[in-house]
Order: structure tokens, then C-alpha cells, then sequence
């Protein structure tokens, strides 16, 4: 295994990954299993890739970063197993990437600067996904666990937990990385829900309220959604108009967009 010697580029929002005992943590969490298809989202100079490929027959990698891609056709143990996808991981092609085989595990060190888009790219296709274990700004991790009521949970958290399990797995400093980020980061594992819990009539109309309710935070209600429900229709799931977005469960808000007319014909 050459050395990697080209420095993080700050345009793919890059901090590579160094600390093993992090690695080790992470890759105890999903417990792969040499039969699983695993892709990897930014590989970089290998901290996660090297142990993957120690425990897959092969790897799929998405990498966009030209110097990183030459590098890893040279490494020796990548020879054979190693499938490099040339391309910006938001326009990654999931279904096709499946094929015919078994759902994908997604794992990654996810760049900064398009963290929220990328996962949500995914969960658009997550009947194609088993799971996904990524390391990104703990303020993201933050935002993806919260509760209903906690100062982190707002829009994101909904329409995450709408459509997985978000488990906080672990906290990781600056010093894990080069270079070291501004920030903490940590470790998120996201499962698609095999049945979902809830499920909105029209997914337009629940991304739309939800969008709208958190709008202006402090607002009630009966204010922000104005626009969309009645006083009176929202009582009638239930939920006192005067309370704001961020007390209400991800239920809640399938129920209030159930109220709403569908925008897309069947």
C-alpha cells in the first residue's frame, strides 16, 4: 500500500479519516458479511476502503476527485475488486447500481459540503438500499436523532425518520481527521423502514407542510400552515393549533398532510 500524498481538497468539502479505533467502531456496527454489496461513497486514501476490502470479494466506490481515482488504480490490493464510479455521488445511479442482486449497504466519510442532499438522493431510492452508515458534522447527526420538543429537531429530522431509523452510534473530535475540521463529527446508522410506521397519502403534500411548518419556528401552527389548514382541521386530528412545529411527532405531521388534498394523480 503506497503512501497517499495529495492534500485534501477543499472544493469536495474533503478531511480524510485517519483514527483506526474509529474505523474498527464503525465497521463493528453493521457487521458486514462477505456476501453483502457493499459501495462506499468517497474512499479518499483509504481509512475505511483498505479494511473493507479485507473483508469483501468486492467493493463498489463513488469518487470524483481525479488524483484519488489514479491513485487507487494502483494500489495493488484494489486490483480485481475494487469498482471505481467515476462521478459525484448525487447523480449515482442506485437502481442500476443494484441490478438484479441484493439491497445495497452504504457506507462513507460524507463530504460537508453536500451531506443532507446526498442522503436524501438516497432515500429516494431506499427500497434499493438496506442501510447506510455515515460520518458526517455531528450538528447533521444532531438534527437526524432528534426528538420532538429538543432544540436539534426540525424538518430534517421528520423527513428522515418519515422514511428510516436514524441510531446515533458515536462522537468523533477534530483530531480523527486530515485535516482536522472546524467541527465535530460523528457517526449516524440509517435503516429504511422494512413497513413504514406512517405513511402520508400524497409524499408531495408531507414534504410540503413540513417544509411549511418549520418555516418560521416560533410560530404556531394556526399561523404557518394557515395557508394550507383550517383552525378546525387541525383539531380535528387532534393537535391544539396554538402549538408550534417542533413539538409535534413525525405521526403528527402525517396526519395533518393527510388533511390536504393529493397533488399527484395515481
Amino acid at each position: 500500500m503506497s503512501q497517499y500524498h495529495q492534500q485534501a481538497k477543499k472544493r469536495f468539502g474533503q478531511h480524510f479519516l485517519h483514527d483506526r479505533n474509529v474505523i474498527d467502531n464503525m465497521l463493528r456496527a453493521v457487521n458486514l458479511q462477505p456476501t453483502d454489496h457493499v459501495v462506499e461513497i468517497g474512499p479518499g486514501p483509504g481509512a475505511l476502503t483498505f479494511p473493507l476490502l479485507e473483508l469483501l470479494p468486492r467493493l463498489d466506490v463513488v469518487e470524483i476527485d481525479r488524483d484519488v481515482i489514479a491513485w487507487w488504480q494502483e494500489q495493488p490490493q484494489a486490483q480485481g475488486k475494487l469498482h471505481i464510479h467515476a462521478q459525484d455521488a448525487l447523480k449515482l445511479d442506485i437502481p442500476g447500481l443494484r441490478g438484479d442482486g441484493d439491497t445495497l449497504r452504504i457506507i462513507g466519510n460524507l463530504p460537508y459540503n453536500i451531506s443532507t442532499p446526498l442522503i436524501f438522493h438516497f432515500l429516494e431510492h431506499r427500497e434499493h438500499i438496506r442501510d447506510m452508515l455515515f460520518m458526517l458534522q455531528k450538528e447533521v447527526v444532531d438534527r437526524l436523532t432528534a426528538e420532538p420538543d429538543s432544540a436539534h429537531y426540525g424538518r430534517l429530522s421528520v423527513m428522515v425518520q418519515y422514511y428510516c431509523e436514524p441510531h446515533y452510534l458515536l462522537k468523533i473530535g477534530p483530531g480523527a481527521f486530515t485535516p482536522p475540521p472546524k467541527v465535530d463529527s460523528a457517526v449516524v446508522y440509517l435503516k429504511p423502514w422494512a413497513t413504514q410506521p406512517f405513511i402520508a397519502n400524497d409524499a408531495e403534500q408531507f414534504e410540503k407542510l413540513v417544509k411549511q411548518a418549520f418555516a418560521q419556528r416560533r410560530k404556531t401552527l394556526r399561523n404557518t400552515l394557515k395557508d394550507l389548514l383550517t383552525v378546525e382541521q387541525i383539531e380535528s386530528v387532534g393537535i391544539d393549533p396554538v402549538r408550534r412545529a417542533e413539538t409535534l411527532s413525525v405521526e403528527d405531521f402525517v396526519n395533518l398532510a393527510n388533511l390536504l388534498p393529493a397533488m399527484t394523480q395515481p
